[in-house]
């Protein structure tokens, strides 16, 4: 199994892209920005979309996804998500202002968008691949996943604050080669940080002293207009850990 780095900043310009990983060649793992830079046919090949929660930086690139890509296939796109955030982009997002319904067209038996709920702890099997939902501390309903192959597993934490609940899970999986955490302020953002319930780099080496699995530390969520202050932090603070700072066009194989 490979993960493919579209975006995996917390915002946009120059050659920031928001989050997004696809997964082999046919699942997204959230839908931001990053999802701009796959070609039609690479869009047209992903069947699956599982969704953190329901942030624009998040979603970003859903709506047009379904929109270029759903007349070429012969079957709907899957959007797995908790139920308040499919209850938030059928309200705010495929509501016939912002965008169509693309669960009712082009025909209401045979549409190009399906939602599928998603609980926590729920664990979804794609084949040999699976994902499985965990806790995440939001300011909305949210997730982190572990992407797991028949070899290793990878986790993404999405977006959170401090979660021993999140810990609890992640040291019980044995075949960890990959974290994805997020860091997204500066330390002088922190009173900022904790109203967002964000990590900022002091608190992700209290985060991190949970761990207790081996595993390559990857950071991700950068804001753009702090992202070489937050670098020199992470450093500073969380450096111990070796954490590495995720880039767009990285490549993860499990």
């Amino acid at each position: 199994m490979q993960v493919r780095v579209l975006g995996c900043s917390g915002g946009i310009g120059g050659h920031s892209r928001t989050t997004a990983f696809l997964i082999d060649h046919d699942i997204l793992l959230d839908a931001g920005t990053g999802v701009e830079d796959l070609s039609l046919e690479e869009l047209v090949r992903i069947d699956h979309v599982f969704l953190t929660h329901s942030h624009l930086d998040h979603i970003a690139g859903l709506p047009l996804l379904v929109d270029s890509a759903g007349a070429l296939r012969n079957r709907p796109l899957v959007v797995h998500a908790l139920p308040e955030t499919i209850a938030a982009l059928r309200a705010h997002v495929f509501n016939w202002v912002i965008w169509p319904d693309f669960t009712e067209i082009p025909l209401a038996d045979a549409p190009w968008l399906v939602f599928e709920p998603i609980a926590l702890n729920q664990t979804v099997a794609l084949g040999e691949r699976r994902l499985r939902a965990l806790p995440a501390n939001h300011t909305v309903p949210a997730l982190g996943y572990q992407v797991a192959s028949p070899r290793a597993s990878l986790v993404f934490t999405g977006d959170t604050g401090p979660n021993d609940a999140f810990w609890q899970v992640v040291n019980q999986i044995p075949d960890l080669r990959f974290l994805i955490i997020e860091t997204a302020f500066a330390n002088r953002e922190r009173e900022l940080a904790v109203a967002s319930r964000h990590l900022y780099p002091v608190q992700l080496a209290e985060e991190l002293a949970k761990l207790t699995r081996p595993a390559t530390v990857l950071i991700t969520h950068l804001k753009p207009s702090d992202r070489h202050l937050i670098a020199q932090e992470l450093q500073a603070w969380a450096g111990a850990y070796s954490p590495g700072i995720l880039a767009r066009g990285d490549l993860l194989t499990l």
